[in-house]
């Protein structure tokens, strides 16, 4: 008996040194950002219309795969120290691609037989901001404000001199909501290049203070709060065959109404004869189509108009169709949900393209016979964003991804082929290449787990029932080695504002590696898309226009009703943590349901919407002046003496878009009500904390909870 059993443990020690036995390891926080344990990627360039590729993985070798899977490789080092990186390449031929340098002074075309490099185009030195036509050999950029034309063969050209001192040039305006992302957009054939010009001067500055010096100096922003006065913004055209520079027309007068209009989605024709501008009230509840005569500047027509009893929100721009220049695409969320428009060139509706309780993302463009639109879509759920095409001739919409998931594609310049980037609940990452019709031509890259070696914690997705019976998403992260017959402390993630969706058929179904880690040391992460969040048509969005922290509250509630529900969940030991707006919600979570959360963590939140922007502020609560009762009811100022438990409130000291105005008065207010609260500032950062510093993040959240849950 006791050789058997002596036996029995060497065989054990033996396997448990191979790993048989073994317990997989846990994630060190220290290394949570490390590439290792993210998915492998690989960033592909089109060669050609036939299908040829050409990808990276090291950085330093070029491999280029033909139609036929033929490979070959280029050291990308033979070009030369001017080439910055792969994704600064733009293919011209099979044989020749064009580059930005490093220093970003000049551009370059490559041939790769000849390994002739050849500087086409001179910038000067220090720009920002780049709008490239690296085919054309063109650039616009901005140096101090100001906008500056290169152009093949030709000296660098200053086209604005006033800017600096609150006016800018070429930058995205209207802090970049209704879907701006840039400032400068150039013509079909490069000849024209329209910009933005924003004059902040009737913006109070803002002060912002940098430490960093012998003595702290201010660095103020123009920062335009709800209800205050906005910047105004104007659009210039530039023809680089006259010289001549024109502004559009784009106010009827000079009243305020006018003037702080938000113009956005600049569009052009085929020819570049006309710019369309889409142009929205102040107060976001009408919208004008308008297209205007670039050489006169003058306003050509208004197309069409669209109001809402609440907001119009236009992110996207038109398109007009390859083969038919006299009709474009729209986008708009009239019906419900974001579907497709189809318009002439004088603002006649033809037709409603797409319909049904599903949104439109974005529109990726055209084949080019003009057959058929591709879109990616929420139409088989709303947790995946697949690729689809509409057939113009038959009125039907095709799925072109056919793994479910998230889909990224980019397509050849001809519509033939593109290549897919997608992730699922079950696959880190695939790279594959179709055909436009939906066949796969080849497999480009797949990513091992790297949670492989690790224990991974169980993710489960499914729905809960808001108060109103409206189904939500949820997403549970159960702790390693789940037990059910045990306890266990939950941490809540929330956000639950707009434009945002936490939840994704994605890898880790939208998760992070720091929930996973959380996870393994022992916590149940739960997290909840609300009412107010993306992707489930528009009065789900807008279900918290002028109450914002009402309905997402109550939503987030139902799921701690669901909690409270499970013999595993300690309804004790529950916590939350969020940022932004998720820090808002963090916070009224707190105060207005006292005793429910015994910790919480809140990053750069917004207390009172009255210090917040006017863009997004006033689309959601309106204007103080016009929704008083809504932000005295939605300011956390109010519920500080509610305040029970432990909070801790993190802030960038250099945030500028949730100022730190909001965590300060807050923080005044609790003490007033004798309330303690503990608070964390991180000098250099803004509205997040970024970079190596992260961990030091992760680290505070993860041991505020673990000492006081």
């Amino acid at each position: 008996m006791r050789k058997s059993t002596n036996i029995l443990l060497t065989l054990v020690f033996v396997f448990a040194s191979m790993g048989v036995f073994a317990q997989k390891g846990l994630i060190d926080i220290k290394k949570l950002q490390d590439r290792e344990y993210y998915p492998t990627s690989v960033l592909v360039k089109y060669v050609n219309d036939k299908g040829s590729y050409a990808y990276t993985e090291t950085g330093r070798e070029l491999v280029m795969v033909n139609a036929k899977g033929k490979t070959t490789t280029l050291d990308l080092q033979t070009v030369g120290e001017e080439l910055g990186s792969f994704a600064s390449i733009e293919f011209l031929s099979d044989d020749q691609f064009a580059f930005l340098n490093r220093e970003r002074t000049a551009i370059f075309h490559y041939n790769i037989k000849t390994k002739q490099l050849d500087k086409v185009c001179t910038l000067k030195e220090g720009g920002a901001n780049f709008e490239l036509d690296l085919k054309n050999a063109s650039a616009a950029y901005t140096i101090d404000g100001n906008v500056w034309f290169s152009s093949k063969n030709s000296k660098p050209v200053q086209l604005t001199t006033d800017g600096g001192n609150g006016i800018t040039y070429g930058e995205a305006v209207h802090r970049n909501e209704f879907g701006i992302e840039k400032g400068f957009f150039l013509s079909n054939d490069g000849s024209k290049l329209a910009f933005y010009r924003m004059d902040e001067t009737m913006v109070r500055q803002y002060p912002l203070v940098n430490t960093d010096t012998r003595e702290a100096e201010p660095t103020p922003i123009r920062y335009p709060m709800a209800g205050m006065k906005s910047h105004e913004v104007t659009v210039l055209v530039y023809d680089a065959q006259s010289g001549k520079t024109t502004e559009l027309q784009t106010r009827k007068d000079n009243s305020i109404e006018e003037r702080e209009a938000y113009l956005t989605n600049l569009t052009w024709n085929s020819d570049g004869s006309l710019l369309y501008v889409q142009k929205l009230n102040r107060k976001q509840n009408h919208l004008k189509m308008c297209s205007f005569d670039v050489a006169s500047g003058k306003l050509h027509k208004v197309l069409f108009e669209e109001t809402s009893n609440k907001y119009v929100e236009p992110e996207s721009p038109i398109f007009f169709l390859p083969t038919n220049s006299n009709q474009f695409v729209y986008l708009s969320e009239r019906d419900g949900y974001n579907h497709a428009y189809l318009y002439d060139q004088d603002g006649k509706l033809i037709k409603q393209l797409t319909s049904g309780s599903w949104m439109i993302n974005s529109i990726e463009g055209f084949d080019t016979k003009g057959n058929e639109m591709f879109f990616y879509a929420t139409k088989d759920s709303p947790l995946e964003r697949n690729l689809y095409a509409f057939n113009f001739k038959s009125g039907k919409v095709r799925r072109c991804t056919p793994e479910k998931g998230t889909h990224s594609v980019v397509f050849s310049k001809d519509g033939k082929f593109f290549s897919d980037s997608y992730s699922s609940s079950t696959e880190a990452r695939r790279i594959v290449l179709y055909d436009n019709k939906g066949k796969q031509v080849s497999q480009i890259h797949k990513a091992e787990d790297p949670w492989a070696k690790l224990d991974k914690p169980q993710i489960d997705v499914f729905t809960i029932k808001a108060e109103d019976g409206t189904d939500l998403y949820a997403r549970m992260i159960k702790p390693t080695n789940f037990d059910a017959n045990k306890k266990y402390p939950v941490i809540v993630y929330v956000y639950g504002g707009p434009h945002a969706q936490l939840i994704t058929d994605s890898w880790l179904s939208g998760a992070n590696n720091f929930f996973l880690f959380l996870a393994q040391q022992g916590f149940i992460v739960w997290t909840v898309d609300s009412r107010g969040s993306a992707n489930r048509g528009y009065e789900f969005e807008s279900a918290i226009w002028r109450n914002c922290g009402s309905i997402e509250v109550s939503d987030q509630m139902a799921g701690v009703n669901y909690l409270k529900t499970l013999p595993y969940v300690d309804s004790e030991r529950i916590g939350v943590d969020g940022w932004s707006y998720g820090g808002f919600m963090t916070i009224s979570l707190k105060l207005k349901n006292p005793g429910v959360f015994k910790v919480a963590t809140a990053g750069g939140p917004v207390i009172d919407w009255k210090w917040y922007e006017i863009m997004y502020g006033e689309r959601y609560m309106s204007s103080p002046e016009d929704n008083p009762e809504g932000y005295e009811k939605s300011s956390l100022l109010n519920y500080a003496d509610q305040l029970e438990g432990k909070l801790l409130v993190i802030h960038g000291a250099q945030d500028p878009t949730v100022v730190m105005q909001h965590s300060l008065e807050f923080i005044k207010r609790c003490i007033k009500a004798g309330k303690n609260i503990d608070y964390f500032i991180y000098p250099d950062h803004e509205h997040n904390v970024r970079g190596k510093d992260r961990i030091h993040l992760y680290e505070k959240i993860y041991r505020y909870h673990k000492e006081n849950l």
